[in-house]
């Protein structure tokens, strides 16, 4: 389980993430990542739709993603949101496939961001969303 303050919780950070992270898609995935400030902890949500399956598969491929997730936060533990959907396919992919989809994307993704300027930095309101309301 991911701590509270490692999950994207609001429609407003996943809709943030989505549209103007990079975006990195593998066969079971697609990754959305964005640079937050260096001193927030990374954030991370995910995206399970019913196309994947009926809920116990969902749940599954829900599960590997957050243990996925949960070693990827080892290494990154501040400076980034992500959003991780899964695609239909990881419904049958193993755990080996699921994790190796997710590592590479992330890897990816972060390659693409170095090059990025942080969402806080070039907006200048690290502790705000985009209404101008106080992250909690």
């Amino acid at each position: 389980m991911l701590a509270a303050r490692n999950r994207l919780r609001t429609s407003t950070d996943f809709s943030t993430t989505v549209r103007s992270g990079v975006r990195n898609g593998r066969r079971n995935v697609v990754l959305y990542a964005v640079a937050i400030a260096a001193d927030e902890p990374s954030r991370i949500g995910f995206i399970v739709s019913k196309s994947v399956g009926n809920a116990v598969v969902r749940n599954l491929v829900k599960r590997r993603l957050r243990e996925a997730a949960a070693a990827s936060l080892r290494e990154h533990g501040t400076g980034l949101a992500i959003v991780v959907r899964a695609l239909p396919a990881s419904a049958t992919a193993s755990w080996d496939q699921l994790l190796s989809d997710y590592n590479a994307a992330l890897g990816s993704a972060l390659n693409r961001l170095a090059g990025r300027p942080s969402r806080a930095a070039a907006k200048g309101s690290a502790g705000t969303t985009q209404e101008g309301t106080t992250r909690a």
